[in-house]
């Protein structure tokens, strides 16, 4: 009853009812947008490449499950991530960009996120364009005119822009992340239909596969929710200092150190990276010379073997985790904050030996989050291994997304009742 209690007493509230009705009708829209397929698609060849093709079918989790039935916002949020990571990396390579993001505040996070919505048009035209002629070279596309191209490249674009905005829009209601949440509903809608499939294909000899992937499914929600909450509390205390006649510091605190510090970001920079050698091939099979259709051929070929798309994923999702901590989270910065307002870790020098230190424990404890995450990236691959049914696969990442949203979401609405002096949400 104390669940059931706090939500009705959520929804008594006017201004946060008004808030989740809101975000409730965004996803609406949507979800109906997202049904509206561009024109003379084969939709039997179509099903036929996704089932065939666990990167695309990956591909489609981020787009919000718009890929896979070629809507007009078939590229869903996928270049704005794109763009906001290559913005993320370039702070690494102009000084001048680290500084507007992290020492301007809100105004330079306004900045920031203004220049990625501009990066993620261009890239929409190019992946519109790419994805496009991948499909008719599979022929789920019939061979399009120069000015039908355009048309749909612009109908595409325009589809993911408009995806973008409503996924802003839903962010400023401040009762969840709206890029997040449209990845969310886009997941969540797919389970009724692959649930309906699985009872389909149900045989009373297949009764221990369908309990062993009950146990799994819910060792994997278990795990997830864990590494996505653990975190390394590393104790910081604050030398008392005297101004006037006030006494500061002298309290002890601790920073906290995500083990998933990356989140869900290395997955997509591996799944950018497996996709980019079967673009290149078949790019490289139009072209009428052997040794072009050969390479083609050998690059396709490549990632189609079940065994070495595995090993990849797995060590380009692992290697991305460090890579990817290492950018979002400099040890050097911290000691510096640190020691600017007087703090230190006990027993370790402030400066150097602390940015050391931090550095060190990140280490390790990224460790445990990138194993982490390339187990949960190529867990359907092992399952469908083991089951033999692609009806019975856990999509770890799916998972990862929707507990981390809905626990992003939660503290959020939490937050606005504690504002309105509510006690917490769920306790």
């Amino acid at each position: 009853m104390g669940l059931i209690s706090k939500t009705i007493q959520l929804f008594k509230i006017k201004d946060l009812r008004k808030k989740i009705l809101m975000v409730i009708l965004i996803l609406v829209i949507f979800r109906l947008f997202a049904s509206l397929p561009i024109p003379g698609i084969d939709l039997e060849r179509l099903r036929a490449i996704f089932a065939s093709n666990q990167l695309l079918g990956i591909l489609n989790i981020f787009s919000g499950g718009t890929l896979d039935r070629l809507s007009i916002m078939m590229l869903g949020v996928g270049p704005y991530i794109t763009a906001t990571i290559i913005m993320q990396l370039l702070t690494m390579i102009i000084p001048r960009l680290k500084e507007i993001y992290y020492e301007e505040g809100e105004a330079g996070r306004r900045k920031f996120n203004q220049w990625s919505r501009l990066i993620t048009v261009p890239l929409c035209i190019l992946q519109a364009y790419a994805f496009l002629n991948l499909l008719i070279s599979q022929h789920v596309l019939p061979h399009l005119s120069t000015l039908s191209m355009i048309r749909d490249i612009l109908v595409v674009t325009a589809g993911s822009m408009f995806l973008m905005w409503l996924g802003e829009l839903i962010t400023e209601y401040k009762v969840g992340n709206g890029i997040s949440l449209i990845i969310f509903a886009g997941i969540i809608s797919r389970w009724p239909a692959n649930l309906r499939s699985a009872i389909l294909s149900y045989t009373p000899s297949a009764l221990p596969t369908y309990l062993m992937f009950i146990v799994v499914a819910l060792i994997v929600i278990a795990g997830v929710v864990y590494i996505n909450e653990a975190e390394r509390k590393v104790p910081v205390a604050y030398a008392k200092r005297v101004r006037g006649n006030k006494m500061y510091g002298g309290v002890t605190s601790y920073l906290p150190l995500k083990v998933n510090q990356a989140g869900v970001i290395p997955i997509i920079f591996a799944i950018s990276i497996l996709l980019f050698p079967q673009f290149i091939g078949q790019i490289l099979t139009t072209i009428k010379t052997p040794w072009a259709i050969s390479a083609g051929k050998f690059l396709m070929g490549l990632l189609n073997n079940h065994l070495i798309y595995t090993v990849l994923y797995f060590v380009l999702v692992v290697v991305f985790t460090y890579f990817y901590t290492l950018v979002t989270f400099d040890p050097k910065e911290i000691s510096l904050n640190l020691q600017r307002n007087g703090g230190f870790i006990p027993g370790i020098r402030p400066g150097q030996t602390t940015a050391a230190y931090i550095n060190f424990v990140l280490n390790r404890i990224t460790f445990v989050g990138a194993i982490f995450l390339g187990l949960i990236a190529i867990l359907p691959n092992i399952l469908q291994t083991v089951t033999g049914t692609q009806f019975l696969t856990i999509g770890g990442t799916s998972i990862l997304i929707v507990v981390s949203v809905a626990i992003e979401t939660i503290k959020q609405i939490e937050a606005q009742l504690v504002m309105r002096e509510y006690e917490g949400f769920l306790k």
